[in-house]
C-alpha cells in the first residue's frame, strides 16, 4: 500500500470546484510537482469541502508530505483524515509511516493494528506489520546494549585507578560520537549522563573536560529540555570555569557548547517532538537573556582567559545579529548594545601592555570589532543607530576625559576598533573633542606603547574619506619622520602601512600616483623583507602584509611580490598561523595580484566627451593586461595559494567575515579561469573550499563561488573533483546560477556543469530535481542566445534519463515535445544532436512517447528521416534509435515509417555493418520488426514493401532521397 495522490472526485457546483481542485493535485502529484498538489488541496479545503472530501484531501496531502520527507506535516494531514473518517485506513496507513521516520514506532504499530483489523486480508499491510515489528525488536536489543556501553565508558572515564590512558581515550570519543546521534544523546541523559559529565568537568584534566564539553554538545543539539536540563545543572559557575582556562580547544568546545544551548532555546526543536517535551520548556525568551547577560558580564571578568575572552565574542557575532534582514525583529540586537555595549567597547580598547589589563589575544581587538559591526548592520532606523553613536560617544568620552594616560589610549584604541568595525561610528568618535589632535600627538610620543596606539589608529582613520584629506596633510609627513628616524621595527612597520595607505589612494588608476616614481616599490620591497623575516613576531608580519594589501593595486609591486617566491611562500604560511586578522590582507593582496577584483569598462563616447571637457580618464597600468595577469596566476598557483586560501576558509573565526570569503570566491575564480589549472586546483583542495563559499557570504562572493564549480564540473569528472557525498553539495550552487538575474555566462556555465552532473548517476539526478532546477532549465530551452540554448537542450538529454522528467513529457498541454522534435530538425548540428538525444532517451524510456510524436508536428517524418541521413554518424545514431523505438511501439507507427521514404533509407543503413555497426544494428532491428508485423518480407539483400504506393517514387539513391527530403522540410 504505497503513498499515493490518486484519490478521485467529481460532482458539480461547490462539489465539482472541490474536485476539478482535487484532480488538478493529483495530475501535480503524478508529475512529481508536489509544492503545487500541496496548494491545489489546501485551495480545496479552502471551500469547506464535505466531512468525506475533506478526509481525502488530508490523505493526499500527507502522500505529499511524504514524498517530501516533511514527516510532521504528513502525520498531521493524516491525522485530520482519520478524524474525518475513523476508519480510512489509508490515512492510517500514512500515519503510520510519518511516525515511523519521526522515530515513534510505538505509535506506529498501533495504527498498523489498526489498519489490519479493518483489513485483514492485506497483504501489504501485513508485510508492512512484519517489518515494524523486526524494527522494534531491533531497537529494544540496541537500546539495552547502549544502556550498558554508557555506563561502562562514564566507568573507565571516572574510575582513578583506570591508568590505560589509551582506553580512557577511545572511551571519551566513543561517547562523543554516541551523543551525536538522537537515540544515543537520550540514551545518556536518560542514564544520569548530566550528572556524570559534570563530574568530569570537575576533574579538571584538560582531555576529560573538553571530551564533557563536546557530549554535552550533542545532548543539548535540537533539544531544548534537555538543553534547559544542562543549563540549570552546569550553572554560570562550572561553565565560566572552563573558560578561565587558558587552552584554545576547550575554549573553542565551550563556544560551540553556548552555540548549541542559544540554537535550542531560540529556534526551538528541530526535530518534531510531541507530547511532554513542549511541557517541560517554559520563558525560552527569559533563559536566553540570563545566559547573554551572564555572558556580557564575563567578557570584561579578570579571571577569563584570553581564548575565552575570543569565544564570548565569536559566539555573540553568530548568535546575536539576525540571520538575514528579512527577518522582522531585531530585538536580541538591541537588548546586547543597551545591555553590553560598554563591555564590547572596553575589550575593543583594551591595550595589552597596560598593567591590570584584560587577557586579549591579537585576534581580541578585530573579533570586537567584527561584533560591533554586526550589530551596528543589525539595526533598521536613524533612532537606533543615533542611540548607538550616544553610547559609543559617551563611553569614549568618559575615559578620554580622565587625566590618566590608559584611559586616554583606551578611548583611541576603541575608536581604532570602531573604524575597523562600523566605520560610520568610528568616523563619529573621531569627530569628538581632541581625539584626531591626541592621535597626532602621540604619533610623536617617545614611549613605544603610546605610539604604537596612536600610529595604529591614524592608519585606520587614513582609508575613510571624511578625514583622509586632513591626514594627509597633517599626516604624511609625520610618518615619514618615523619611518625614517624610529629605532623600533614594530613602529616603522605601522608608519608603513599607513603610506602604503595613502600611497595607494588612486587605486588602479595609473595615473593617479600620490607617491614620486618607484616609491611604491621601495615600501613593498620593505614590507617584503619584514614578512620573510622570521625573527619577526606574526603582528609585526601582519603589518607587511596589510602594507602589501594596499601597494599591490600597483600592477609593478604585483609582478615583483610574484616573482618573490620566498615572500610568497611567507604570506601563505602567514594565513595559516593563529593569527586570524590577517585574513583579509592576505585576500586582499591575492586579489589585486590576479587583478579578479570588478573593473568597470569604460564607454568609448563617454571617453571622448571627458577629453573634451578635459575631465580625468582612468588609465590601465600595462602589466594589468591579460597576459600578465595569466602569468601571475601560474606564479602563485606554484606558489601554494590553494593551499593558503583553503586553510583560511577552514578557519571558523569571525575574522573569516562575509566580505572576506567574498575575496577568496574571486581568487578562485580567477585561479579556474584556464582550464589547464583547473587539475591543480582540485588536487590542493580548492574544491573542497569553494562549496561552503558558494553557500555562504555576500550574494556576490556566492556567485562567484558557484561560477568557480561550474568551471571546475564541466572539465573534471565530478567523482573525482567532488569525492563521496560532497558530490550532492555542489548541486545547490549550481543552480543557483540559474536565477534570471545571474549574466549569461553564468547561466550558461551552470547548465553545462548541471548536464555533467547529471549524466553521473539518478542519484545526482534526484539531487537536481529536489532543488527544482528542471523549471528553470525548461526555461532556457526558449532563450534567444545559440549557446545557452543549446546548453539547456544538453542539460534535459541528461535529465531526461530520470523516469519523473521523461514523464513531463506525457503532460497534457505541454509543448515540451513538441519542441525537441523540432529542435532535432534544426539546421545547428550540436542543438540537433541534443534534441535527437532527448527523443532517443524519452522513447526508449516511455513507449507512449512515441505514439505522440506524430501528433505534435506535421513535419515529425521529414525530421526523422533527415537525422537518417545525416553525415554526423552520432546524429545517424540518434535518429535511427528513434524509428526502432517507435516502430516497436506500435504497428500504425510502422506503417507510417513503412510507407515512406524511410524504408529503403533504413534497408540502406542496414547494409553498412562494417561502415557504421552502431547505426547499422538498430536499423536492422526495425527492419526485422517491419517483418514481424507482416508489413515487408525479406529477399535477397533487399526488403520489399507489401504496401508501396502508387504515388510512391522509386528513388535511385541515397543522396536522392536527402534531397527529396530537404526539399520537403525547407
Amino acid at each position: 500500500m504505497a503513498a499515493s495522490g490518486e484519490d478521485r472526485g467529481g460532482g458539480g457546483g461547490l462539489a465539482g470546484e472541490v474536485a476539478a481542485l482535487r484532480q488538478a493535485g493529483n495530475e501535480h502529484f503524478q508529475a512529481g510537482r508536489y509544492e503545487e498538489a500541496l496548494e491545489a488541496y489546501a485551495s480545496a479545503l479552502s471551500l469547506d469541502p464535505p466531512q468525506a472530501d475533506r478526509a481525502a484531501l488530508h490523505r493526499n496531502r500527507a502522500a505529499c508530505h511524504l514524498k517530501r520527507g516533511a514527516y510532521a506535516q504528513a502525520e498531521q494531514d493524516a491525522s485530520s483524515a482519520i478524524d474525518a473518517d475513523p476508519g480510512d485506513v489509508k490515512g492510517l496507513f500514512r500515519r503510520s509511516q510519518a511516525l515511523q521516520h519521526l522515530g515513534r514506532l510505538d505509535q506506529a504499530l498501533s495504527d498498523l493494528q489498526r489498519c489490519i483489523s479493518l483489513e485483514p486480508k492485506n497483504r501489504a499491510l501485513q508485510e508492512a506489520l512484519r517489518n515494524l515489528g523486526s524494527r522494534m525488536h531491533e531497537k529494544v536489543r540496541d537500546a539495552a546494549s547502549t544502556d550498558s556501553k554508557v555506563e561502562q565508558m562514564f566507568r573507565v572515564l571516572l574510575d582513578p585507578e583506570e591508568k590505560d590512558q589509551d582506553k580512557k581515550q577511545k572511551a571519551a570519543q566513543n561517547l562523543i560520537v554516541l551523543a551525536r546521534e538522537e537515540p544515543g544523546a537520550e540514551k545518556i541523559f536518560q542514564n544520569d549522563g548530566v550528572h556524570l559529565l559534570l563530574q568530569l568537568l570537575d576533574t579538571k584534566r584538560l582531555d576529560m573536560v573538553l571530551a564533557a564539553l563536546r557530549t554535552l554538545t550533542g545532548l543539548c543539539r535540537g533539544h531544548r529540555s534537555r538543553t534547559v536540563a544542562v543549563l540549570t545543572a552546569l550553572g554560570p559557575r562550572r561553565f565560566f570555569a572552563t573558560l578561565e582556562l587558558e587552552n584554545e580547544q576547550i575554549s573553542l568546545a565551550a563556544c560551540s557548547l553556548l552555540q548549541v544551548m542559544f540554537d535550542s532555546l531560540k529556534e526551538g526543536l528541530q526535530r518534531e517532538v510531541r507530547g511532554k517535551e513542549e511541557a517541560l520548556v517554559s520563558e525560552t525568551s527569559k533563559e536566553l537573556k540570563l545566559l547573554l547577560k551572564q555572558l556580557l558580564e564575563a567578557l570584561t571578568r579578570e579571571s577569563i582567559s584570553s581564548y575565552g575572552r575570543d569565544s564570548i565574542l565569536n559566539l555573540l557575532v553568530t548568535v546575536v545579529p539576525r540571520k538575514s534582514l528579512q527577518e522582522p525583529s531585531n530585538s536580541l540586537a538591541l537588548w546586547v548594545i543597551d545591555q553590553g555595549l560598554k563591555e564590547i567597547l572596553v575589550v575593543g580598547g583594551t591595550v595589552a601592555h597596560v598593567p591590570g589589563s584584560l587577557r586579549v589575544t591579537e585576534n581580541s581587538h578585530m573579533s570586537a570589532a567584527i561584533l560591533l559591526s554586526k550589530l551596528y548592520g543589525d539595526l533598521k532606523c536613524d533612532v537606533e543607530r543615533e542611540n548607538f553613536h550616544l553610547l559609543c560617544g559617551n563611553c569614549i568620552k568618559g575615559w578620554f576625559q580622565g587625566d590618566e594616560m590608559p584611559g586616554k589610549l583606551q578611548a583611541i584604541r576603541a575608536v581604532s576598533c570602531l573604524l575597523q568595525g562600523p566605520s560610520e561610528a568610528g568616523n563619529r568618535a573621531l569627530e569628538l573633542n581632541g581625539i584626531l589632535e591626541s592621535i597626532l600627538s602621540l604619533c610623536a610620543s617617545s614611549r613605544e606603547a603610546d605610539q604604537l596606539v596612536a600610529v595604529e589608529a591614524l592608519i585606520h582613520a587614513a582609508d575613510k574619506a571624511k578625514h583622509a584629506s586632513f591626514i594627509t596633510a597633517n599626516g604624511v609627513m609625520l610618518l615619514k619622520e618615523i619611518y625614517k628616524h624610529s629605532e623600533r621595527d614594530s613602529i616603522r612597520i605601522r608608519a608603513l602601512v599607513g603610506l602604503c595607505k595613502l600611497g595607494s589612494a588612486g587605486g588602479t588608476d595609473f595615473s593617479m600616483k600620490q607617491f614620486a616614481e618607484g616609491s611604491t616599490l621601495k615600501l613593498a620591497k620593505q614590507c617584503r623583507k619584514w614578512l620573510c623575516n622570521k625573527a619577526m613576531d606574526t603582528g609585526t608580519q601582519y603589518w607587511a602584509a596589510e602594507g602589501l594589501a594596499y601597494l599591490t593595486l600597483d600592477a609593478d609591486v604585483k609582478e615583483e611580490l610574484v616573482e618573490d617566491q620566498v615572500a610568497l611562500q611567507a604570506l601563505f604560511q602567514l594565513a595559516r598561523s593563529e593569527n586570524r586578522t590577517v585574513m583579509f590582507a592576505v585576500a586582499s593582496a591575492v586579489v589585486n595580484c590576479t587583478s579578479c577584483y570588478d573593473q568597470e569598462e569604460l564607454d568609448p563616447q563617454m571617453v571622448e566627451l571627458a577629453k573634451y571637457a578635459k575631465q580625468h580618464i582612468p588609465e590601465k597600468h600595462p602589466k594589468d593586461k591579460p597576459e600578465f595577469v595569466r602569468r601571475r596566476v601560474r606564479k602563485l598557483l606554484a606558489a601554494g595559494v590553494v593551499s593558503a586560501l583553503s586553510c583560511m576558509v577552514k578557519n571558523e573565526s569571525p575574522a573569516l567575515s562575509a566580505s572576506c570569503r567574498e575575496l577568496i570566491s574571486r581568487v578562485f575564480l580567477a585561479l579556474v579561469e584556464d582550464p589547464e589549472d583547473r587539475g591543480v586546483v582540485v588536487a590542493h583542495g580548492g574544491g573542497k573550499a569553494l562549496l561552503p563559499l558558494a553557500l555562504d557570504g555576500t550574494e556576490v562572493g556566492q556567485t562567484r563561488a558557484a561560477q568557480a564549480l561550474a568551471r571546475i564540473t564541466i572539465t573534471t569528472p565530478p567523482e573525482m573533483a567532488f569525492p563521496g557525498e560532497r558530490v550532492y553539495e555542489v548541486v545547490r550552487p549550481l543552480v543557483g546560477l540559474l536565477h534570471v538575474k545571474r549574466t549569461g555566462l553564468e547561466n550558461f556555465e551552470g547548465l553545462m556543469a548541471l548536464t555533467n552532473l547529471a549524466g553521473t548517476s539518478e542519484q545526482l539526478r534526484q539531487k537536481i530535481l529536489k532543488e527544482k532546477a528542471v523549471p528553470m532549465v525548461e526555461g532556457y530551452l526558449f532563450e534567444e542566445h545559440e549557446m545557452i540554448r543549446l546548453a539547456a537542450t544538453e542539460c534535459m538529454c541528461n535529465l531526461a534519463l530520470s523516469p519523473e522528467v521523461a514523464e513531463l513529457f506525457l503532460a497534457e498541454g505541454s509543448d515540451r515535445l513538441k519542441l525537441v522534435v523540432l529542435y532535432s530538425g534544426e539546421e545547428d548540428e550540436r542543438l540537433q544532436r541534443a534534441a535527437a538525444g532527448i527523443l532517443a532517451v524519452l522513447t526508449s524510456l516511455l513507449p507512449q512517447i512515441c505514439t505522440r510524436i506524430p501528433h505534435v508536428t506535421v513535419h515529425w517524418l521529414e525530421i526523422l528521416q533527415a537525422l537518417l541521413l545525416s553525415p554526423n554518424v552520432e546524429l545517424q545514431h540518434r535518429g535511427v534509435v528513434v524509428v526502432r523505438n517507435m516502430v516497436l511501439a506500435e504497428k500504425e507507427l510502422a506503417e507510417k515509417f513503412v510507407e515512406s521514404e524511410a524504408l529503403e533509407i533504413l534497408s540502406v543503413l542496414a547494409g553498412l555493418e562494417k561502415e557504421k555497426p552502431q547505426v547499422a544494428q538498430p536499423a536492422k532491428e526495425c527492419l526485422a520488426q517491419a517483418v514481424t508485423y507482416g508489413l515487408i518480407k525479406p529477399s535477397t539483400g533487399l526488403y520489399i514493401t507489401l504496401y508501396f504506393k502508387h504515388n510512391c517514387r522509386c528513388l535511385q539513391s541515397v543522396s536522392n532521397i536527402q534531397h527529396h527530403i530537404a526539399k520537403k522540410i525547407h
